[in-house]
Order: structure tokens, then sequence, then C-alpha cells
């Protein structure tokens, strides 16, 4: 189960909220949730600034595993976490300094998380791009989902 995962890697998983603000947190259409963007962000645990100047590489590499966590939560608003058969597409969002140029090396943080719990035999598609994020927050990623039918 991927519930029995996420606590092997550390995490005691509880869905999310399904509205947030004026949008939802995920979507679903047919056998496929899409995920809002999520920021690395999860109760007291915080990335927030530049990486390559207010933020080292390796706590972005963290900060990505933490959004890619928060993308399973969104899923959980809709449907049980434990019927997604794979992740389809990891949209991920860096909030580069003036020189960095590795989004590739914090992504893969949510790349390498997705695989411990889906298997690289199941690895999904991905972008990885470089960008100012509104609130200054580290990394913000958005997915899509495949669910059991």
């Amino acid at each position: 189960m991927i519930t029995d995962k996420l606590k092997e890697l550390g995490y005691d998983y509880e869905p999310g909220p399904l509205k947030v603000r004026d949008f939802q947190n995920a979507v679903r259409t047919g056998n496929l949730i899409f995920t809002s963007g999520q920021v690395s962000s999860l109760g007291d645990v915080q990335y927030k600034g530049k990486v390559g100047e207010d933020i080292d590489p390796e706590f972005a590499y963290k900060a990505a595993e933490l959004c890619a966590y928060r993308c399973l939560q969104a899923v959980g608003a809709i449907d049980d976490v434990n019927n997604i058969a794979r992740a389809v597409k990891v949209l991920g969002m860096v909030n580069v300094g003036k020189d960095f140029n590795n989004t590739s090396g914090v992504i893969n943080g949510a790349t390498d998380f997705l695989n411990k719990i889906f298997g690289e035999e199941n690895t999904h598609a991905r972008s990885a791009v470089g960008m100012v994020i509104p609130g200054d927050w580290s990394v913000e990623i958005e997915m899509v989902f495949e669910m059991k039918e």
C-alpha cells in the first residue's frame, strides 16, 4: 500500500483539503487526477528563498520531495491515495537564483521520492523549469496521477 511506503519514508499520511481559496486542490477527469501546484511547506517546515542564493540545492531537493508528498495529499481530497496506479506527469518549478541552472537536480527530489513509492519501472514524464515563484517558495510542483480502474 502507498500509505505503508509513505510511513517507511517518514510521512504520516493524511489527505489534504479539496478547496483552497477559490480553486480546487485537485480535479479528476476519468481515471486521471490533476493536482494544483503544491509549494514546499508542511506544518512548521517551510522552504523559502531562491535556490542557489538563499537556499542550498540539497535543501531544495528535500523541498521537491515535500511538494511531491503534498501532491499525494491533494489526491487524497478526491480518492484514496492507495488507488493511485502511477504518477504520469510531474511539472517541477524551482525559484532560481541569478546563476542557478540545475533545476533538474532539484526536481530529482520529487522523482526519487515517487520512484521509491511506485518503482522505477513506473516512472513519470517530467519537466523541471526555473522561474520566480509567488510567496518566495523554493519549489512548487504539480502532478497528474493515473488512478486504478
